[in-house]
């Protein structure tokens, strides 16, 4: 499963919600119908009944759930979909879930870390790598041809041009 958004909050009256989007674009998550909703150990399919763009969040109602007091036992819960949902991507374009986990080395093959996350700073995204023994943490922004040289998967690796000093 692929994590998507979180529930974050209660709207209205009527059953809706609040949902905290991971996609670009945020509204990206009411692409997809059917969900799976869960936290982290229990995991139930749910079916989005309608959603929108409220201001800065999105907000959704979710079949079966029709009054506030329902509403509110979704609160905190995760928001995920099958892998086989997402689109297919175009060379070079990688979902973050993917990256997660890969090992990081330079082009000299010195072992920075794993790729323990990843963050959007608006001009690039950029992978937070920890460092093997757990203490080293290294930003390096997420840019092919400058920093990234190669993403291998079937190595399970990220080359990168960075100095291990960093």
């Amino acid at each position: 499963m692929i994590f998507i958004g979180q529930v974050s909050g209660l709207f209205g009256v009527g059953g809706w919600v609040k949902v905290f989007s991971y996609t670009v674009p945020r509204e990206g998550i009411l692409d997809y119908a059917d969900w799976q909703l869960g936290n982290g150990e229990q995991w139930r399919q749910v079916r989005l009944a309608e959603g929108k763009r409220q201001g800065k969040t999105i907000v959704v109602r979710i079949e079966g759930i029709d009054d506030r007091d329902a509403a509110a036992k979704l609160i905190g819960e995760q928001i995920a979909v099958e892998r086989s949902q997402l689109p297919s991507l175009e060379e070079g374009h990688y979902y973050w879930a993917d990256l997660e986990g890969l090992r990081v080395e330079t082009r000299d093959g010195v072992q920075l870390g794993t790729v323990s996350g990843m963050l959007a700073t608006g001009a690039n995204d950029v992978m937070v790598v920890q460092g093997d023994q757990g203490d080293k943490q290294r930003l390096i922004p997420f840019v092919f041809g400058d920093r990234v040289l190669d993403v291998d998967f079937e190595a399970q690796v990220i080359q990168v041009d960075w100095d291990p000093d960093w």
